[in-house]
């Protein structure tokens, strides 16, 4: 693992990029007139957003999280890849690279905003999981909005698939009081009702454990948050499922990394490919999930 210090003499940018010391993670802090984000370099996972002139962040991290190596951050936005969901037995959830040390590639500014580039690729761990060649990128730009961009590069010999996801925790006011605009007539599974499948009618409301991945939908989607009063959008390409999840009461007390009540305040939309749907990249072939978010007062 690169030293702050390496880190801070090659990808720091005066006034706009540092890196610093959490727990055992390394995260670097971007900046500038438009807010802030930290991204942690386990996982390439942004931890937290701030756009300017809020009080509240847009992306949620819980203050009960642990910043350790080789365990998630409860919240932010971990990577999910190459699978999304339960792994087969014997393999970590939502794949392997939401708990591996990425490189940082890049950094600078530019007229889209800050911007950060990290990177991962195929390891003899890897191939124990997963016997595929990659390189895998992902690039937060902190602008007017936030954009991410994974990039898988297929570095094999041959086509492989994936299912993929940037697995948001957004900051909302009180779960009773947002609704998520984008989604009406959208068939979902449902995974607390056995992955049955249902239509959306009209707003997605959050009742309980919410657990839904909205399939065949590539609509911009936002959170509509009445105490807050602002709308986060979400608009993404390279996607075909939008996921919903929120715990509820019950299913957050088996979170020891979330205090109790957290889940009043956090809300998960998720771009991705999921609920049956792969993404087949060719050798040699290039794809990138692109998402960006917009805050916007009401």
């Amino acid at each position: 693992m690169p030293t702050l210090d390496s880190l801070n003499s090659r990808f720091a940018v005066d006034n706009h990029i540092t890196f610093v010391q959490q727990g055992d993670l390394a995260i670097a802090v971007l900046q500038s007139s438009k807010g802030r984000v930290r991204v942690a370099l386990q996982g390439a996972q942004v931890l937290d957003w701030l756009p300017n002139g809020e009080t509240v962040p847009a992306i949620w991290v819980s203050d009960a999280a642990v910043y350790q190596s080789g365990k998630g951050v409860r919240g932010g936005v971990p990577v999910c890849w190459p699978w999304f969901g339960a792994g087969d037995a014997g393999k970590p959830a939502h794949g392997f690279v939401r708990t591996k040390l990425w490189s940082v590639a890049a950094s600078g500014v530019s007229d889209a905003g800050v911007w950060l580039r990290l990177t991962t690729s195929d390891d003899e761990a890897t191939h124990a999981l997963w016997n595929h060649a990659f390189n895998l990128s992902l690039t937060v730009t902190l602008g007017e909005k936030l954009t991410i961009v994974l990039t898988t590069d297929n570095t094999s010999k041959n086509e492989f698939s994936i299912t993929e996801a940037l697995h948001t925790y957004f900051a909302i006011g009180d779960v009773d009081q947002v609704r998520v605009t984008g989604l009406d007539g959208v068939h979902y599974l449902d995974k607390v009702l056995d992955m049955t499948r249902h239509q959306q009618l009209g707003d997605v409301a959050i009742v309980g454990e919410v657990d839904r991945i909205y399939v065949n939908t590539t609509s911009d989607v936002a959170i509509v948050d009445a105490v807050l009063k602002r709308r986060i959008e979400i608009r993404k390409s390279r996607s075909t499922a939008t996921v919903v999840w929120n715990p509820g009461s019950e299913k957050e007390k088996g979170f020891a990394d979330m205090k109790a009540g957290d889940y009043r305040s956090m809300l998960c939309v998720e771009s991705g490919t999921a609920g049956g749907d792969v993404v087949t990249i060719p050798a040699g072939a290039v794809h990138a999930l692109t998402v960006e978010y917009t805050v916007k007062r009401d």
